[in-house]
């Protein structure tokens, strides 16, 4: 595979070529990202079985989460250095041997060790790297390429969990884990093979002539490593505030008395928008750039956010949550966005790694503050405040960045 190891003609960027990519990456995201959802449905069986509390239950699910975004980073760096299908090909193996683990596992902390496992190497191969390495194919409709790309992880979730509560109905959890690891895995390795020619060598005078920014060695003006950690923390700012209705929209409900399935109908029409709000951000991204396309989404969140506080009707709460899943759906996909509009392309993998790692820690993280600060005050109004706090301090972060774009055209359009 010698002739994969230089990059592709510029040429095919924007290109059928780059498209057909693009449906293949699609296919890798929803099958790499498959145990995020079949692990909460699979809960109930693993709870009872090895008879443990809901809390050691839920165990495997942090870990998974934790690891996903620890392998993000670690995962880009390799495909930076190695290409994405080195990397894809490790991550189906660990898919294939997670679920495998997992199968035939005699403890909620083996079972936990081998969610780990397809965090760490599996899913996290077909996340982040994914979506730098589509950054590299697409110049004129990256926005909307990137946003299909994401789109894939929400698209595992609207597959993969009733195909496993079907298995698990008719053959028990260890059987179906053990279909699941050979179907998600050899179906990986398989797309990868398509993945191995290199992108393209990205023409600075091209991105320029478009009149988007050009990645340079100092970002918004800043040095690399300022930059990186001030999108770090917007993006755990921007997913605390995210996870506050995602994670809590069925206790809300519960406690309101309007029952688990209205809120669980709820949380499934935030994700069916989510979808849609994906794409629509990924058509806005290609027309106004990452970071306006973020200050955007960050604005829009917090405003949804604002609407829980004064309404509690069912009817009101189901408006609103379809209006938060428009809201936000794009916003994790703009931050690949900004790395490849203004950090050099041979560091995109990394930097995309530690910008979703960051995300997936912010979504951790306001999951489980959202449930201490309920504990603490006996209600969820506080818990919404907090995310409109945490919301406001990636809108400074994000209006402050966009402020340098305006103020240091010169360095950032390479002139």
């Amino acid at each position: 595979m010698r002739h994969a190891a230089a990059p592709a003609d510029a040429s095919l960027i924007d290109s059928r070529t780059a498209a057909w990519r693009l449906v293949t990456t699609l296919g890798l995201v929803a099958l790499g990202n498959s145990s995020m959802y079949v692990v909460s449905v699979v809960l109930p069986a693993v709870q009872a079985e090895f008879g443990v509390g809901r809390g050691t239950a839920s165990v495997p699910y942090t870990l998974m989460v934790v690891s996903l975004g620890l392998g993000g980073i670690l995962t880009g760096r390799l495909a930076d250095r190695h290409g994405i299908a080195r990397v894809l090909m490790m991550g189906a193996a660990a898919v294939c041997g997670g679920y495998l683990w997992a199968a035939f596992s005699g403890s909620i902390w083996a079972f936990g060790a081998a969610h780990a496992l397809l965090g760490l190497l599996g899913g996290a191969a077909t996340f982040a790297p994914l979506m730098a390495d589509t950054t590299l194919w697409w110049a004129k409709r990256r926005g909307i390429a990137v946003a299909i790309c994401a789109s894939g992880n929400y698209l595992a979730g609207a597959v993969w969990p009733p195909l496993a509560q079907w298995g698990i109905a008719h053959y028990g959890w260890r059987p179906t884990y053990v279909a699941l690891g050979l179907v998600c895995g050899i179906g990986m390795a398989v797309l990868a093979l398509y993945m191995r020619q290199r992108p393209p060598a990205v023409a600075p005078v091209a991105a320029a002539a478009a009149g988007r920014a050009v990645p340079t060695d100092r970002p918004f003006g800043l040095p690399p490593a300022h930059a990186q950690w001030l999108l770090c923390v917007a993006g755990v700012a921007c997913c605390v505030a995210m996870a506050m209705p995602q994670v809590h929209i069925v206790a809300y409900c519960t406690d309101l008395g309007y029952g688990a399935a209205r809120g669980a109908e709820m949380l499934s029409l935030m994700l069916a928008c989510g979808i849609v709000s994906r794409l629509v951000s990924g058509l806005i991204c290609d027309r106004i750039g990452g970071i306006r396309t973020l200050l955007l989404g960050s604005v829009l969140q917090g405003l949804a956010l604002l609407m829980f506080l004064p309404f509690d009707g069912l009817v009101p709460l189901y408006l609103i949550s379809a209006m938060f899943g428009l809201f936000q759906g794009g916003i994790v996909p703009s931050y690949a966005i900004i790395v490849r509009e203004h950090f050099p392309p041979r560091e995109a993998g990394a930097r995309v790694g530690a910008v979703i790692m960051a995300t997936m820690l912010g979504m951790a993280l306001g999951g489980w503050m959202s449930g201490w600060i309920f504990d603490v005050t006996g209600g969820y109004h506080a818990a919404f405040v907090n995310g409109i706090g945490w919301n406001l301090l990636n809108l400074s972060i994000t209006g402050w960045l966009y402020l340098r774009t305006r103020r240091l055209p010169a360095r950032l359009a390479g002139a």
